[in-house]
């Protein structure tokens, strides 16, 4: 929601300053998004006036201007503008100004071999709307040497407000000043006064009201309208140009503007119909199926019979509270009009745009609910607008259905603030408060607080404490621990939460960035993986239609965003959840991609991520979790979006899957528009068996052994096809009181290795325990390695 300072203060009678009213709006729960002032991208430029106009010597189209800017000489400057002429008064950029709508920043350049020291400047090229015929014309009057922003009135900051669905009344100005008012920041002005009304009514009409009824009055429980003929559509007074163009709406023509205006203004959104193209009476209804309407924004839509429309004899004309039919809008030729003020049911219109896919400024006031009592008010308002700017003669006002404006009242004690929200509020002071928001207060035992009609997101008296609370000042409200039982608190957390903490730390501690993706993707992201068992029925949009059957999808397009703005090396991770055909799963995802090492004088070139990087993380992030890493066993047979020889599963048994790793498929890199080797992996941590008997969170005493270990090294010759692996686990086994691991350190193949063999050589720590191994004792562990290798197809290499 924007608007401007200026605009505000029609609303609101208040001295405050724009740093007081953008603190006040936050603080009543106003969010601020941002504020900007258009006069400060115009600083530079001031009013100028051309004293000669002469034509350039080596071009026709251009022109040699002296121009005044009010201090010193003349400056020189060349020109192309067509209505560029002596006595003219416009405005002037100096050489160092910056031109917002042409992106230039001005300096002294010869043009066709003249020197121009500056420019005069263009609708177009200040940005102050689309016109680039030629340069602005200013009134004879214009002071020579001013500030163009300060004279023409531009110091004017438009703030942004973020409005939250519950609060329709501040879909329009008039809310926002109610609100701040409230707060202390001023008084509002009647509305009649703002808009030099004589008296807030029905404007009487001479000639018979015009023909209007509902016959949907589920989805349009009341159509209220008025006819003007006889009416000028022209441009739209200066004031009102100004205020749209300044929050980025377009203006059109004065009776298009005088719609969008009380739109913004006031949250009450109209539509006017030119009568010459009407066939016979208007008529709000349910839509015929398949019925197609050509809409205002070029676009035509099929209906439903679900959807409200408003249509005569001949067509619709209107998707009903959404958007307005191109074939019956105003144009420069309308001279009789008819003016639609009604209320359509915020759900109807919910379902209505999300069918269509069809958003609009209307749309965003009515699905929200826009106050029901206001429809003979803003009806007045427009005619009056109309008449006012346009000519015309009004008819009387019909009134088809009947808006759902019924009383509604909650009882409440003022009590309830400190209850629930910890503030004590004096009685009084919440009346106060109460009142000028709009609500009216019956004292007693119990309060009756009557719901102004505007306030459809009230039903409550926690609603009224919110109303009083947010006024005082939301960060007025006191910061309170929960009450604890006496003594130590337990622990909360549960065995899943403390390992997904625990999986975190680590991946983080070993170099990897915490991404955080949708659980959403789109169905071609799901396609490389199996596709997604969960497809949403009512999706945001076609790109987050399906649930991720794997964390990597959202990994994989982060690290293609990150390449893509010339990073070059991401390492990612993601805890989250995958969601297959029976439930979700608890997974840790990551992705390496890039460089795993800088460009080097060694090799001159970086070094690449490998499946075994990938099986490093994998392995680290699992003994962080409590896995036994010592008894997995590494077997192929990973997902198909992996390479087939360079991926594998880490698993306890051949069906129990505990992480999957490796290096990505071409197929999987193509689909993510990524340039390899990229390798990944997940940890699945719903698959970690958990810890017997050990629910203590202290970690055990640090108790380095009393003797220094002894290491040895093995070089084995196995066949080419056997997996390390099986060669570390047998070592490792081969006697569990004394080896306290294995490493594999050197692979070769080649002259001394037989053809269709590989060496492996394995270095074995030996830890003693009470005193020092002896030769005897070493000798006989070795052999038992080399018979525990002997049983996986190992022997000594000579």
């Amino acid at each position: 929601m924007k608007f401007t300072l200026s605009w505000l203060k029609e609303h609101l009678d208040t001295d405050a300053d724009l740093a007081t009213i953008v603190d006040t709006l936050t603080r009543i729960g106003l969010e601020v998004e941002g504020v900007a002032n258009p006069a400060e991208k115009l600083a530079p430029f001031i009013i100028a006036e051309v004293l000669t106009a002469e034509r350039h010597p080596q071009a026709d189209k251009l022109q040699v201007l002296s121009v005044s800017t009010g201090d010193g000489a003349p400056v020189q400057v060349v020109c192309g503008a067509p209505n560029a002429r002596a006595g003219l008064k416009g405005v002037f950029g100096a050489p160092g100004a910056y031109v917002p709508g042409s992106d230039i920043t001005l300096k002294v350049a010869a043009i066709r071999g003249v020197e121009s020291r500056g420019m005069m400047c263009s609708v177009r090229e200040l940005e102050l709307g689309d016109e680039h015929d030629g340069i602005i014309e200013l009134p004879a009057d214009a002071p020579v040497g001013a500030a163009y922003a300060g004279w023409a009135g531009l110091d004017d900051p438009v703030i942004d407000v973020a409005i939250t669905p519950n609060r329709q009344d501040c879909m329009g100005v008039r809310g926002i000043a109610r609100d701040l008012a409230a707060a202390g920041l001023g008084t509002l002005k009647p509305l009649a006064d703002v808009y030099r009304m004589t008296k807030l009514e029905p404007i009487a009409g001479d000639g018979s009201a015009p023909a209007v009824r509902t016959d949907d009055p589920e989805g349009c429980p009341a159509f209220f309208a008025q006819a003007v003929s006889g009416v000028t559509n022209g441009a739209s007074p200066a004031w009102m140009r100004k205020k749209l163009s300044a929050i980025g709406q377009k203006p059109i023509s004065v009776l298009v503007d005088i719609t969008n205006f009380v739109s913004i203004d006031l949250g009450r959104p109209l539509h006017v119909y030119d009568r010459a193209k009407l066939s016979g009476p208007l008529v709000a209804r349910r839509a015929a199926e398949g019925e197609q309407i050509a809409a205002l924004n070029g676009k035509s839509y099929t209906l439903d019979a679900s959807m409200t429309v408003i249509a005569d004899d001949h067509a619709v004309h209107d998707i009903g509270g959404i958007m307005g039919g191109a074939h019956s809008g105003v144009s420069e030729t309308t001279t009789d009009v008819l003016i639609e003020c009604a209320y359509f049911d915020p759900d109807h219109i919910a379902l209505t745009g999300q069918k269509l896919g069809l958003t609009s400024d209307a749309r965003s006031r009515f699905e929200r609910g826009v106050d029901p009592a206001f429809l003979d008010d803003g009806l007045a308002i427009a005619t009056w607008l109309v008449l006012e700017h346009c000519g015309g003669t009004p008819s009387a006002v019909t009134r088809a259905g009947t808006p759902p404006k019924a009383s509604r009242v909650v009882t409440y004690r003022p009590e309830r603030t400190l209850e629930l929200a910890g503030i004590a509020v004096p009685p009084e002071r919440q009346q106060a408060t109460l009142e000028r928001l709009g609500f009216g207060v019956k004292p007693g035992s119990n309060w009756d607080i009557t719901i102004p009609s505007w306030r459809r997101d009230v039903t409550g008296s926690a609603d009224i404490v919110e109303e009083v609370v947010r006024i005082e000042g939301l960060d007025a409200v006191p910061s309170t621990p929960l009450p604890r039982d006496p003594g130590v608190a337990k622990p909360t957390a549960t065995a899943e939460q403390l390992v997904e903490r625990k999986v975190r730390r680590t991946a983080a501690a070993g170099g990897l960035n915490e991404a955080v993706t949708w659980s959403f993707i789109s169905e071609a992201e799901a396609a490389p993986f199996g596709g997604s068992e969960w497809i949403l029925a009512n999706p945001i949009s076609e790109e987050l239609k399906a649930m991720r059957p794997s964390l990597l999808p959202g990994l994989l397009s982060a690290a293609r965003r990150n390449m893509d703005r010339g990073a070059e090396s991401v390492r990612l991770f993601e805890v989250g959840r995958r969601y297959l055909g029976d439930t979700e799963h608890p997974t840790l995802g990551f992705v390496l991609a890039g460089d795993a090492a800088p460009r080097h004088w060694r090799t001159g070139k970086a070094q690449a991520f490998t499946a075994y990087d990938a099986k490093a993380e994998a392995l680290a992030i699992l003994a962080a979790a409590g896995a036994p890493v010592d008894n997995l066993q590494a077997l192929g047979g990973a997902a198909g979006v992996y390479h087939p020889g360079r991926s594998a599963r880490l698993c306890l048994g051949p069906k129990n899957a505990l992480a999957e790793f490796g290096e990505l498929h071409p197929a999987t890199l193509k689909a993510f528009d990524l340039d390899g080797p990229v390798v990944a992996g997940e940890i699945f941590l719903d698959a970690i068996p958990g810890k017997r008997g050990q629910n203590g969170h202290m970690r055990s005493a640090y108790a380095p052994p009393a003797l220094q270990a002894v290491k040895r090294d093995f070089a084995f010759l196995v066949a080419a096809g056997t997996p390390a692996d099986n060669l570390l686990r047998a070592v490792r086994g081969a006697d569990k009181g004394a080896i306290a691991g294995a490493s594999l350190f050197d692979l070769f193949t080649g002259q001394g290795v037989p053809e269709g063999e590989k060496s492996l050589a394995v270095e074995v720590t030996l830890q003693p325990g009470e005193k020092s191994f002896s030769a005897d004792e070493l000798e006989a562990i070795s052999a038992k390695i080399v018979a525990a290798a002997a049983k996986v197809g190992a022997r000594l290499r000579d």
